[in-house]
């Protein structure tokens, strides 16, 4: 049985604060991307698990991203009985804007706890 979803925070590149309402044994991170006032694209990461994968998530996963300020609010869920999504994209447009988007990557492959992810050096490159 999947646990209960947690509630997390994180910044993004122009200080806006998001809250975050996450599965705890699927979610690894979000990345928010976002133009900057230079023109410029910016991704950064909004939010890290600080946890590991406890059980299986179970085949539902929700993920909220809430921005109070920018009036920002949706939630996701995936019906995924197999475990086989691994990234979610959403793109939005900001209300109350003029045409301001926002695009947030939704990341899974959350390491078990003793660590064991299949990469045998450490190194991230996996095998």
């Amino acid at each position: 049985m999947a646990r209960h979803n947690r509630d997390g925070r994180g910044t993004d590149q122009r200080g806006e604060d998001y809250e975050i309402g996450y599965q705890p044994d699927w979610l690894k991170q979000i990345k928010v991307t976002r133009n900057l006032e230079s023109g410029r694209q910016s991704t950064k990461t909004l939010f890290r698990n600080p946890g590991f994968k406890e059980q299986p998530p179970g085949q539902k996963v929700r993920t909220r991203i809430r921005c109070p300020r920018q009036k920002l609010d949706f939630e996701i869920s995936v019906d995924d009985p197999r475990g086989i999504v691994t990234r979610i994209t959403v793109e939005t447009v900001l209300p109350d804007s003029d045409g301001d988007t926002v695009m947030f990557s939704i990341e899974e492959e959350l390491p078990p706890p003793n660590g064991d992810d299949g990469d045998p050096d450490g190194d991230g490159g996996g095998n």
